[in-house]
C-alpha cells in the first residue's frame, strides 16, 4: 500500500485544488486571496460588470499578477512570446533551401568538414 500525502486548498468548506507540495498550494491560496481583494475593489470601479465577469477578471488579474505589476512599473505591455508549438510564418533563405555540406552523410569516426 502506498501512502500519499496531499495538501489541499479549501475555501469556504468547498475543496478548490490539491498539490503534492506544501509550496504550491501555499501559492495558491496566496493567489485566492489575492483574487478576492481585486474583485472587492473592480467592485468599487464605476464599469458595473455582469455577475461572474468581476470574479474572473479578478482571478485572471491575480493570475498574471506579475506581468500585471511589471504593467503598472513600466507602463508598457511585455513582449510578446512565441509559442514554441506554434511555426514562425516566415522562413528565411536559408532554412528553406538546404545548404550543400548537408548532402554529405555522417559517419561516427570522421570529422565533418566543408567541401571545397
Amino acid at each position: 500500500m502506498a501512502v500519499e500525502i496531499k495538501y489541499v486548498v479549501v475555501r469556504e468548506g468547498q475543496e478548490k485544488m490539491a498539490f503534492a507540495s506544501k509550496k504550491d498550494a501555499d501559492a495558491y491560496d496566496k493567489m485566492l486571496d489575492l483574487a478576492e481583494v481585486l474583485g472587492e475593489w473592480l467592485q468599487q470601479s464605476p464599469l458595473t460588470l455582469e455577475e461572474g465577469q468581476n470574479d474572473t477578471l479578478a482571478m485572471w488579474m491575480a493570475e498574471n499578477k506579475d506581468l500585471l505589476a511589471g504593467v503598472l512599473k513600466n507602463g508598457k505591455l511585455p513582449e510578446p512570446q512565441l509559442n514554441p508549438a506554434e511555426p514562425e510564418t516566415e522562413a528565411t533563405e536559408a532554412e528553406q533551401a538546404p545548404a550543400a555540406e548537408d548532402n554529405v552523410s555522417e559517419h561516427p569516426g570522421r570529422k565533418r568538414t566543408k567541401a571545397a
